[in-house]
């Protein structure tokens, strides 16, 4: 079954992107010193093997593909709300090591961005596997992403502003 010229620059783009996120939660894994968000990144590694594997032999067999499943079971009354003590923050420049917050905002951008292009690639596509493809990546970057915001809020490296109720 051939692809539309958008699909196939879209499933280019989002394998692409696939390598580039791997090689980076790699290096980040690698200089994690947190155990709880190193397992998290390494359990997202995995996961971004398979959706790559999976896109890509889907590119060449056209199989079947089920929608993803988030395994998050998101508790609202686990979100820290409202600021505290937050210091003033500046980028820290010519550091040879990250440290675990900024690996952690890293990480939370990639997957951020990641949920963005690939429910942008679903917008272009007409082969109903391909869209399911891409829709599976995006909502399984946001999990990714909420897993990172919720672990980054907990250690109050992620705080929220709140405003009063009658604002």
């Amino acid at each position: 079954m051939p692809y539309g010229a958008h699909e196939t620059m879209e499933a280019h783009g989002i394998l692409s992107e696939k390598m580039i996120l791997l090689e980076h939660l790699s290096l980040y894994a690698s200089q994690c010193h947190n155990i709880t968000l190193r397992q998290m990144i390494e359990q997202q590694i995995q996961h971004g093997i398979q959706s790559y594997n999976e896109l890509a032999a889907y590119t060449h067999d056209y199989h079947a593909v089920s929608p993803y499943r988030p395994r998050i079971a998101a508790n609202p009354q686990e979100v820290r709300y409202g600021l505290r003590s937050p210091s003033p923050e500046a980028p820290q420049l010519g550091g040879q090591r990250f440290s675990d917050k900024q690996i952690a905002g890293a990480v939370l951008i990639l997957h951020k961005n990641c949920a963005k292009n690939h429910m942008a690639a679903a917008l272009e596509c007409a082969d109903p596997n391909l869209w399911q493809l891409m829709l599976n990546g995006a909502v399984a970057c946001a999990e990714f992403a909420y897993q990172l915001f919720h672990f980054m809020n907990q250690n109050g490296w992620y705080q929220l502003p709140t405003m009063d109720s009658h604002t």
